[in-house]
């Protein structure tokens, strides 16, 4: 007996059937209640805040304001939330001439106009100015060196006025979770404020991933502990984060003091969203849930990290991911390279960059698995890489051998549906 798949592949769907004989598990979020009245959940979490004086105490007229955000990789429906944010600003008297949205860009590239309108909507785009961190060129201020001896370097629009946070959180690679702190390291710090933190991601021992990183991992994580040493620094006044479910509809907020408000968001989302599995797969057929979230293959690694949490030792995983943006980071498949010649590891040591470390663990995922990518990307691009590149599905399923009594998992929602496999 056969079922039909439809799994997201960029604004599309690519449509299959398995033996459910072969299916062991498929992996769907669990059944969340997301918000429906969003702007009264906005304003009931800025009234009754996490660990926070209300919103209307923190701030007041005469306050300029900055309101970091996240980029356009990282849409978290700000423009369903923002807009009650703003107006609360307005209404204890602060104009929108003193309201500031800084774009957290980190080591990406800078928006277009059209990505920040998208980012703020429409009306908010119009009314507010909208500028992009750049972590080259931005007028840094140097506020102080963390626990671990990282010197931090800071955009000076989150020095000099008041600060408040958004974005999203959801689980990650190297920092455990994204959200929160992570949007003053990496998202408005210097390039070398950025590399000093992700080194943390390597082990210091041997040539390989830190051990102590990972996907849902915040204790004893040594980047993002520094991540939080780095944005204790800056202090910023207010937070407001969103979860965002596999159906792009906003799921739950939190608000209130920048770590603890976050802290709470991010064990609501383990909760939700890390889900058992009983057995490891010989085959895991992941997507990443469509666009954005397989915009680039910078973006895709995601799946193919929470993928790697489900499959056995020397197994398959098949991903679908348009990557419509290809790499998704100029660097890249620059790191192909030093892979060839045999010196990652050295070389990403010595001029350590994001776009680096994710390909480095890419490398290290495609040691563990057979990784086949249905993409837009050319193949040869990737083979360095360890991993198959092929542009059909056809040619997907024929590279991935699917055979009777071959034990299979699903993974529609790869970005957003985090494996926990236990031995006992």
């Amino acid at each position: 007996m056969f079922k039909e798949y439809s799994l997201k592949y960029g604004d599309q769907y690519i449509n299959f059937s398995l033996d459910s004989n072969s299916v062991i598990q498929e992996l769907y979020p669990q059944d969340i209640e997301v918000i429906q009245d969003v702007e009264s959940e906005v304003n009931m979490v800025l009234d009754y805040p996490l660990a926070s004086r209300p919103f209307n105490e923190v701030f007041t007229s005469g306050d300029k304001i900055t309101i970091v955000a996240s980029d356009i990789t990282r849409l978290v429906k700000l423009d369903q939330y923002l807009p009650t944010i703003v107006n609360r600003l307005n209404a204890l008297g602060i104009p929108d001439m003193d309201i500031l949205v800084l774009i957290a860009t980190g080591t990406h590239r800078g928006q277009t106009a059209e990505e920040k309108r998208k980012i703020v909507g429409e009306e908010l785009f119009k009314r507010l100015k909208v500028v992009d961190h750049d972590c080259d060129r931005s007028p840094m201020m140097h506020v102080g060196r963390t626990v671990r001896g990282t010197e931090v370097y800071v955009n000076s629009l989150v020095v000099e006025r008041k600060v408040i946070l958004t974005g999203g959180i959801v689980h990650h690679l190297m920092a455990g979770f994204g959200g929160g702190r992570k949007s003053i390291v990496p998202g408005v710090s210097s390039r070398q404020t950025i590399a000093q933190n992700h080194l943390h991601a390597l082990d210091p021992e041997a040539e390989r991933s830190n051990p102590l990183i990972g996907v849902g991992v915040l204790e004893n994580n040594p980047l993002h502990e520094d991540m939080v040493d780095a944005a204790r620094l800056v202090n910023p006044d207010f937070l407001v984060n969103a979860i965002i479910h596999t159906d792009g509809r906003i799921a739950k907020l939190v608000a209130g003091d920048w770590f603890k408000a976050w802290n709470a968001g991010c064990h609501w989302a383990d909760q939700k969203y890390g889900i058992p599995i009983r057995e490891k797969a010989d085959l895991v057929i992941a997507s990443c849930g469509g666009f954005p979230k397989d915009i680039s293959l910078y973006q895709a690694t995601k799946t193919l990290f929470n993928a790697v949490l489900a499959v056995k030792d020397g197994g398959t995983i098949l991903m679908l991911a348009e990557c419509r943006e290809g790499a998704g980071a100029e660097a890249f498949f620059g790191w192909s390279a030093p892979l060839k010649e045999g010196r990652l590891d050295p070389e990403l040591r010595r001029n350590f960059s994001i776009p680096g470390y994710i390909f480095y663990a890419a490398v290290e995922a495609a040691h563990k698995a057979r990784v086949i990518l249905l993409s837009q990307i050319d193949p040869a691009l990737v083979q360095p890489m360890g991993i198959q590149g092929v542009r059909s599905l056809a040619e997907a399923l024929e590279a991935a051998d699917v055979k009777p009594m071959q034990r299979i998992l699903v993974m529609p929602f790869g970005g957003a549906t985090i494996p926990l496999y236990t031995s006992i």
